[in-house]
């Protein structure tokens, strides 16, 4: 499954401070279709992201009853990318 979207990178400030774009409901409702074939435990989904010219491999968070794509600081970095900025999200999960 590809999925395609734009959204904006916000900040959460907790414990461990993480940047992540939301997926949109439609591409979250596509994703819970086949979540019980690919979650490996606590709704978490791995997932294949590239945003710009950067690739990697990370897991969509379960958040709000969708989906929230963690952005990781050597992506940001690379793309030069900050809060606040928009971006295009391109989601590859595999399908069983």
């Amino acid at each position: 499954m590809t999925l395609t979207f734009t959204g904006l990178i916000w900040h959460w400030r907790g414990p461990s401070p993480f940047h992540f774009v939301t997926v949109p409901e439609q591409e979250s409702e596509d994703i819970k279709a086949i979540s019980g074939l690919v979650t490996y435990g606590w709704g978490m989904i791995p997932a294949m992201v590239t945003i710009g010219e950067t690739t990697y491999k990370t897991s969509l968070w379960p958040k709000n009853g969708g989906y929230i794509v963690p952005l990781k600081d050597v992506v940001r970095k690379a793309e030069r990318l900050e809060i606040g900025d928009t971006v295009t999200v391109c989601l590859k999960i595999n399908v069983p």
